[in-house]
């Protein structure tokens, strides 16, 4: 019986973006985000952006389908695939859905792509913009929890205090991201470097997370990544980046509502890291260069522990800047500024880093990477993540 698996079936043959903006300063629309970000993914492969025949996103990306196809002038839709689940927590399930829609064969060339102009539409970061309070904000509204970093620091509290984990772990993620995004010119934060002073003079926005450095931010643009079978991205013009593991989903009542999961202080990843394992053949100690979806800095840590990058015991000794940096670390994070100092494109701009490392021309180039590991949006449910890898690792 053949192996029901991804792993090496599919590549990333190309990588688009736009300029990163800060909330609302885009000149373009949404749409329009996007399909300049299609098109580069496409230039970026050599392919005519006529042959793409499916899409794949999440977050209830705004940018349909159909709307795309049209514009492009594609000539036959036939896939189309929307993740459920709000933010970042399907970055990694987009990419795995366009990758199993080439290897069933009901795509042949398929765009995983993202688009956000919260200047045009909501910003992410606000609480509920709504006359009255319903489902789950009708029971936490009244007791102040309305915005996500409200929601999700007790979540993080609750971990760090069971754990006794200090808050100068979450402090090195941040100064990670803001040390890579001073040498990456994509990066909105590039020029505005952070160091233990800044960071610790800062306001609370709500304990652990200090002002907008434990934050994520809101941008507009657009990311995108363009799919083809193992086979033909070998003929295309860069050097194919494997698809070795993917998965999505949750555990056992992750999305019980009102703050009632059983597993409280978790990010959602238990049962998915261990089916990403299973597929990719690997394990942590074979991740060369990692990155990790920041909505908070605490998501980062969770996030890790639970793909067992780090455990929660050692926390305190490895989470440090040296440890973290493309240069010097033992595991390299969010090397080109992640969602807290290049973009929050939800995670996309993260999976186009990941391809980069590999293709051997990041701007903050990690030695020789053949793995490379992307964690999605975390403490959302569904959740998400992929190993991407080079040929050497088939």
């Amino acid at each position: 019986m053949s192996e029901r698996t991804l792993r090496g079936k599919v590549a990333i043959a190309g990588i688009g973006e736009t300029t990163y903006y800060k909330h609302g300063k885009s000149p373009d629309a949404e749409f329009k985000l996007a399909l300049q970000a299609v098109l580069a993914a496409c230039r970026d492969a050599g392919i005519d952006p006529r042959e793409v025949d499916g899409f794949a996103s999440y977050g209830n990306d705004r940018s349909d389908a159909p709307r795309l196809a049209a514009a492009l002038g594609i000539r036959e839709l036939r896939f189309s695939n929307m993740h459920w689940g709000g933010g970042g927590g399907g970055v990694a399930a987009a990419v795995a859905n366009a990758g199993a829609a080439v290897h069933s064969s009901m795509a042949n060339c398929v765009i995983a792509f993202r688009s956000l102009a919260q200047g045009q539409f909501a910003r992410y970061g606000r609480g509920a913009q709504q006359a009255a309070a319903a489902g789950d904000d009708a029971f936490l509204a009244p007791y102040g929890l309305m915005s996500p970093a409200q929601r999700f620091a007790m979540k993080i509290t609750r971990f760090m205090t069971e754990h006794g984990i200090r808050h100068e772990a979450l402090r090195a993620i941040a100064l990670t991201s803001y040390h890579h995004a001073q040498t990456n010119p994509r990066a909105v934060m590039n020029g505005r470097p952070l160091d233990v002073e800044k960071y610790e003079a800062s306001r609370w926005i709500i304990e652990p997370f200090h002002r907008l450095f434990d934050c994520c931010m809101e941008n507009d643009g657009a990311g995108a990544v363009l799919v083809v079978p193992a086979e033909r991205a070998k003929d295309l013009p860069h050097k194919p980046t494997y698809l070795l593991g993917a998965a999505q989903g949750g555990h056992h009542r992750s999305a019980a509502p009102v703050h009632n999961a059983p597993d409280y202080a978790s990010a959602h990843f238990p049962t998915v890291a261990r089916n990403l394992w299973a597929m990719s053949k690997l394990g942590p100690k074979d991740v060369d260069v990692l990155q990790a979806y920041e909505n908070f800095t605490g998501g980062v840590l969770l996030g890790m522990v639970e793909h067992g990058m780090v455990s929660a015991e050692e926390a305190n000794d490895f989470l440090v800047p040296e440890n973290l940096r493309f240069d010097t670390g033992k595991l390299p994070l969010n090397t080109s500024g992640g969602n807290l100092a290049e973009c929050y494109m939800h995670g996309l701009e993260m999976v186009n880093e990941a391809v980069r490392q590999l293709r051997g021309d990041a701007c903050n180039q990690v030695k020789d990477p053949q793995v490379a590991m992307v964690i999605g949006g975390p403490m959302v449910t569904p959740v998400s993540s992929l190993i991407l890898g080079t040929e050497a690792t088939l």
